[in-house]
C-alpha cells in the first residue's frame, strides 16, 4: 500500500518517477498481483491517470486491462475501473485543457488507433457484450459508453463483429428496458451508432420492437416538450427509417403513424417555443417526410398518406401551418413536410384544397400561402417551401391544376375584387419588378400545365389588361414581351421555362405563339449572338423554345412552316451552332442540381433557374429537337406519315380502350346484377321449400279429416248394438245421478263452511276497528294471529277439498265422453231387427234427455266450483290483507313500548328534579311533604276510586 501511496502522489523521501514508469509500475501490479485488493487499487491508479496519459496508459496497460475483464468478472467494482480506463484511452471526448493542448486531428486518429488494436481480437467485442448484460449499474454504464466510443470510431467494423455475434443486437436492446434513466438514455445514443449506415442491424433492431419501445419513451418525456432524451430517440427512428423500406412497411402496418399525431398537438397559443421544442419538432417533421419522401417507392409512399390522413395527422399539420405565433423555420419544415404528404395523392389533395385560413374573410390555405411567396419580404427558405408545396398540390391532380387554371379565365375572374384568388396573385408575381416573384410564379404556372393539353388550350384565351386605353393583351404575348424588353437573366428563365412548357405537346399553343411576327426572330437573334457565360442559360432555353414551336408544327402558318424554321436556322444560326446552344442547359451546374430531387434546395435566390420538372423536359426533348433539326423535307413528311398513322392508331386505340373501359363497367353492372338475382333466387327458393313444407302438411291434415269423415259416415249408417249400449247406458246413468247428489251435498257444505268463514273475517274486522288502548292491540293482534293461522288451515283444507272434487269431475266428464262415444259406436256384426229398433227408440229418447240434463247440472257444478274458487282466492287475499294490518299493529306496540320507556325515563329525572327542590325548601325552613305521604294520598284515591267502579 506505500508503494501505491507513492504512485498516487503520496509524500516520499527519494526523486518522484515518470508518468511513463508509473504506468509501467501498476500494469506490473495488474499482471502479477495474487491479492484481489492491490489488482483493483492498481487498475483504480490507473483509470486517474488514463485522461492525462492517454497514449501511455493505452500502450502499455490495454492487454492487461483486458485481461482483468477476462479473470476478475466476479469483482464488478475492478471491471467498472477498467471499463472506465479503456473508455478514457479510446474517447475522444476530451477534457477542454487537453483539446487546447492537442489538435482535435491528433486526438481523432489516437482514438481511431486505440479501437483498432481493441478490436482487432474480435472477442472483446463479444466480452464486452456480455458485460454490458451485467445488471450492476457499475458495470453496464461503462460497458454501454465504451461500446458506444467504438462505434464511434471504427463503426463498420465493430457493427460487423455484433452482428456476427449470437444475440449481439438482442443484447443492446434490452438497454430500452432499463428502468434507470442514465442507462436507458445511453443505450438510445449506442443505438444510433449501432444503426448507422447498416440496413440489416436497422431491421433487427426494429423487429426487436424499437419503434414501440422508442414512442413510449417519445410519450413518457412529454412528446415534443420532451428535452434531449426525446431529441435522441427521434434520431435514433430516423436512422430506422430513413431509406430502409422493410421499416417503413413495418412502422406503417404496425399503426405507429397514429401514435405520431399527438407530437403536433401544440396548442392554440403556441407560446414558449425552447430551443430544444424548436429542435423535436424539426426532428418530428423530418421523421414525417421519411415516409412519405418521393424517393421511396410510390406503392410504399401513397399507402403511408392515406394511413396519415385517416388517422388526422394532415389535419393536425394544416393546423400548424395555418396557426399564429409558429417559429418561421418550424413553418417552412411543416409546409415542406404538408407538400410530401400530399404529393400526388388525390385524397390528400382535395384535403388541402378545402383547408381556410382562420382570417376574416377566411381565404384558402392555397391563396394565403402564394401571398407569402410573390412577397419579396418574407424569407426566402419559406418562399422556396410555399413553391414545392404547390408544386405538390398540383403534381398529378387534374382536379386542382383546372382550378387554378380557371381562376385566371374571363367567366370566372371575380368582378368586384373583393376577394383575390389563386391566379391573379400568379399573375401578379409574373409581372412584378422582384426577379425571384417573376420565376416562383412562372414555375407555378407551369407547373398547372404539366401534362394536361386541355388546360394549355385554355390558358390562350387569358387576356390582360396593360394599361388604361390601351386594348387587352393576350398572357402568351405579354409573356413574349417581357422577354423581349431584356429584364434580369432569373425572370427570363422563369419565363422561357414557362413557354417551353406551355407550348410542348400542344400544336395549338405554338400557332398563336408564331402568329406573332416578333417572336421567331428574337429567338434567332438571342441564339446567334455571341455572349457571356450568364447569358448562355437563356441563350440554350430560346434554342429550346424554337425547337419545340418546329417540333410541334402542325405546318397551319405558310410563313413558319417546319422547313422555312429550318432554313432560317441554318441561314442565321447553323445547326451546329444551335445544337450546341441547346446543349448549354444540360451541361449547367444548376441544372444538375435541379434535377436530383423535387424539392428546390437552393443556397441562394441568385441559384434559382430551374425546376426538377422541367429539367425531365429537356431530358425528353433535346435529342428529339437535335434530330428533328438535320432531318429533310421528305423525312419530315414520312414522319408526318408516320405521326398520322400513329395518331390514327392511337385513335383507334383510345377507341378501344374506351370500349374496352365501357364493357368492363357493363360487366361490373351485369356482375352485380347477377349476385342480386342470385340472392334473389336463393331466397324464392327458401320460401318455395316453405311452401312445399305447408302444403304437405295440409294434405296430411286432408287426407286425416277425409278418414275421419269416413267413419263418421260409416257410424251412422250402422245401427247393430244400440240395445246392449242403451242397457250400459242405464246402468250409468243411476251411478252419474247419485254422484251428483253427493256433489251437491257437498256443494252446500262448503257454502256453510265460506258463510261461517266470512263471519269470522268480519268479526276480526270489527275487533281491528275497536282496538285504541295497548292492551286491546295486544289482545286483538294474538286474536288476529289465531284466527288467521285457523283461517289459514282451514283454507288450506278447502282447497284441497276443491282439487278433489275437481279431479272427480274431470273423471265424470271422461266417462260422459266415454259414453257418448259408445253411444254413436256400432258393431256391424251384431245387428238387430227393425221392429227391436223401433221399440227401444222411445227408451233412447228418454236416455238423451236424462244424459242432457245430466250435462246441464255437470256444467252447474263447474260453474259453482269455480265461484267457490273466487270465493277461496278473495278469502286468501283479506287474510293477506289481515296479516299486513298485524304487522302494523305489533309495529305500533313497539313505538308505545318505546314511548313510555321515554316517559318513565322524564318521571325520573322528574323526580330526581323535585327531591333536589324539596331538599332546598328544608333547608330554607319551608313545609314540605314528603313523598311517602303524597303516594299514600294517591293511593287512597285510587282505592276510593275502586269501590266506586265495584258499587256501580
Amino acid at each position: 500500500m506505500n508503494f501505491l501511496r507513492g504512485v498516487m502522489g503520496g509524500p516520499s523521501a527519494g526523486p518522484q518517477p515518470s508518468g511513463a514508469d508509473t504506468i509501467q509500475k501498476l500494469c506490473d501490479r495488474v499482471a502479477s498481483s495474487t491479492l484481489l485488493d492491490d489488482r483493483r487499487d492498481a487498475v483504480r491508479a490507473l483509470k486517474a491517470l488514463s485522461k492525462k496519459y492517454r497514449l501511455e496508459v493505452g500502450i502499455q496497460a490495454m492487454e492487461h486491462l483486458v485481461h482483468v475483464l477476462q479473470t476478475d468478472r466476479s469483482d464488478s467494482e475492478i471491471i467498472g475501473y477498467a471499463l472506465d480506463t479503456l473508455y478514457n484511452v479510446i474517447s475522444n471526448d476530451l477534457e477542454e485543457e487537453e483539446q487546447e493542448e492537442n489538435s482535435p486531428k491528433q486526438g481523432d486518429d489516437l482514438g481511431s488507433q486505440f479501437t483498432e488494436i481493441f478490436i482487432k481480437q474480435p472477442e472483446n467485442v463479444t466480452l464486452l457484450l456480455t458485460l454490458v448484460e451485467e445488471f450492476d449499474f457499475h458495470v453496464r454504464w461503462p460497458g454501454v459508453k465504451l461500446l458506444t466510443s467504438l462505434l464511434k470510431q471504427q463503426g463498420p467494423q465493430v457493427q460487423q463483429i455484433i452482428l456476427v455475434s449470437p444475440m449481439g443486437v438482442s443484447r443492446l436492446m434490452d438497454l430500452l428496458a432499463d428502468s434507470r434513466e442514465v442507462i436507458r438514455n445511453d443505450g438510445v445514443l449506442l443505438l444510433q451508432q449501432l444503426t448507422k449506415s447498416n440496413a440489416a442491424i436497422q431491421k433487427i433492431v426494429a423487429f426487436e420492437n424499437a419503434f414501440e419501445r422508442l414512442l413510449d419513451i417519445v410519450t413518457e418525456e412529454g412528446n415534443s416538450d420532451g428535452g434531449i432524451v426525446v431529441e435522441d430517440c427521434l434520431l435514433l427512428l430516423q436512422n430506422l427509417l430513413k431509406n430502409n423500406n422493410s421499416n417503413q412497411n413495418f412502422f406503417k402496418e404496425g399503426s405507429y403513424i397514429q401514435r405520431m399525431k399527438p407530437w403536433f398537438e401544440v396548442g392554440d397559443d403556441n407560446c414558449g417555443w425552447s430551443a430544444q421544442k424548436v429542435t423535436n419538432l424539426h426532428l418530428m417533421l423530418q421523421l414525417v417526410r421519411v415516409l412519405v419522401s418521393p424517393t421511396n417507392p410510390p406503392g410504399a409512399t401513397t399507402s403511408c398518406q392515406k394511413a396519415m390522413f385517416h388517422c388526422g395527422l394532415l389535419q393536425q399539420l394544416c393546423t400548424i401551418l395555418m396557426a399564429t405565433g409558429v417559429p418561421a423555420d418550424i413553418l417552412t419544415e411543416t409546409i415542406n413536410t404538408v407538400s410530401e404528404v400530399i404529393r400526388g395523392c388525390q385524397m390528400n389533395q382535395d384535403y388541402f384544397a378545402s383547408v381556410n385560413a382562420p382570417s376574416n374573410p377566411p381565404r384558402p390555405a392555397i391563396v394565403v400561402l402564394l401571398m407569402s411567396m410573390v412577397n419579396e419580404r418574407q424569407p426566402f427558405v419559406l418562399r422556396c417551401a410555399v413553391l414545392y408545396c404547390f408544386q405538390c398540390f398540383l403534381y398529378k391532380n387534374h382536379k386542382g391544376q383546372g382550378e387554378i387554371v380557371s381562376t385566371l379565365l374571363p367567366s370566372t375572374i371575380d368582378a368586384t375584387g373583393s376577394s383575390v384568388s389563386a391566379g391573379q396573385l400568379l399573375c401578379g408575381g409574373l409581372f412584378s419588378t422582384d426577379s425571384l416573384s417573376n420565376w416562383c410564379a412562372a414555375v407555378a404556372l407551369a407547373h398547372a400545365l404539366q401534362e394536361n393539353a386541355a388546360l394549355k388550350e385554355q390558358l390562350l384565351r387569358v387576356q390582360l389588361a396593360t394599361s388604361i386605353g390601351n386594348p387587352p393583351v393576350s398572357l402568351l404575348q405579354q409573356c413574349t414581351n417581357i422577354l423581349s424588353q431584356g429584364s434580369k437573366v432569373q425572370t427570363r428563365v422563369g419565363l422561357l421555362m414557362l413557354l417551353c412548357t406551355w407550348l410542348s405537346n400542344c400544336s395549338i399553343a405554338v400557332t398563336h405563339f408564331l402568329h406573332n411576327p416578333a417572336n421567331v426572330p428574337f429567338l434567332t437573334g438571342q441564339i446567334a449572338e455571341n455572349l457571356g457565360e450568364e447569358e448562355q442559360l437563356v441563350q440554350g432555353l430560346c434554342a429550346l423554345l424554337l425547337g419545340i414551336s418546329i417540333y410541334y408544327n402542325d405546318n397551319s402558318l405558310e410563313n413558319y412552316r417546319k422547313e422555312k424554321l429550318k432554313q432560317l436556322i441554318e441561314k442565321r444560326i447553323g445547326r451546329e451552332n444551335f445544337v450546341e446552344k441547346l446543349g448549354f442547359i444540360s451541361k449547367h451546374e444548376l441544372y444538375s442540381r435541379a434535377a436530383q430531387k423535387p424539392q428546390p434546395g437552393f443556397s441562394s435566390p441568385e441559384h434559382m433557374m430551374f425546376d426538377h420538372e422541367f429539367t425531365k423536359l429537356v431530358k425528353e426533348l433535346e435529342g428529339v429537337i437535335s434530330k428533328a433539326i438535320y432531318k429533310s423535307s421528305e423525312e419530315d413528311k414520312k414522319e408526318e406519315e408516320v405521326k398520322k398513322t400513329l395518331e390514327q392508331h392511337d385513335n383507334i386505340v383510345t377507341h378501344y380502350k374506351k370500349v374496352i373501359r365501357e364493357q368492363d363497367q357493363e360487366l361490373e353492372e351485369l356482375k352485380q346484377q347477377v349476385s342480386t338475382l342470385k340472392s334473389q333466387n336463393e331466397q324464392l327458393q327458401v320460401t318455395v321449400t316453405q311452401q312445399v313444407s305447408q302444403i304437405q302438411q295440409h294434405k296430411d291434415q286432408y287426407n286425416l279429416l277425409k278418414v275421419q269423415l269416413g267413419k263418421d259416415t260409416q257410424h251412422h249408417n250402422s245401427h247393430g248394438d244400440t240395445v246392449q249400449v242403451n242397457g250400459i247406458q242405464l246402468e250409468e246413468v243411476s251411478k252419474l245421478r247419485e254422484e251428483l247428489e253427493d256433489w251437491r251435498n257437498r256443494h252446500e257444505q262448503l257454502q256453510g263452511q265460506l258463510k261461517e268463514k266470512d263471519a269470522v273475517i268480519e268479526n276480526l274486522k270489527s275487533l281491528q276497528l275497536e282496538m285504541g288502548t295497548e292492551q286491546s292491540s295486544q289482545l286483538s293482534s294474538s286474536g288476529g294471529m289465531e284466527h288467521s293461522a285457523e283461517l289459514q288451515k282451514e283454507l288450506e283444507m278447502l282447497r284441497t277439498q276443491i282439487q278433489l272434487q275437481a279431479a272427480e269431475i274431470s273423471k265424470l266428464q271422461t266417462e260422459n265422453q266415454k259414453l257418448q262415444a259408445m253411444n254413436t259406436a256400432v258393431d256391424p256384426s251384431l245387428g238387430a231387427s227393425s221392429a227391436v229398433a223401433s221399440r227401444s227408440s222411445e227408451k233412447e229418447g228418454r236416455l238423451l234427455q236424462e244424459l242432457g240434463e245430466l250435462q246441464s247440472q255437470v256444467k252447474a257444478l263447474s260453474e259453482e266450483k269455480a265461484s267457490l274458487q273466487q270465493q277461496l282466492d278473495s278469502s286468501s287475499s283479506t287474510v293477506a290483507i289481515l296479516q299486513d294490518e298485524k304487522s302494523k299493529l305489533q309495529q305500533e306496540v313497539a313505538e308505545a313500548k318505546k314511548e313510555q320507556d321515554d316517559l318513565l325515563v322524564l318521571l325520573a329525572d322528574q323526580d330526581q328534579k323535585l327531591s333536589a327542590l324539596r331538599s332546598k325548601l328544608k333547608d330554607l325552613g319551608m313545609p314540605v311533604e314528603d313523598e311517602d305521604d303524597i303516594e299514600s294520598g294517591d293511593q287512597a284515591d285510587e282505592d276510593e276510586d275502586g269501590d266506586e267502579e265495584e258499587q256501580d
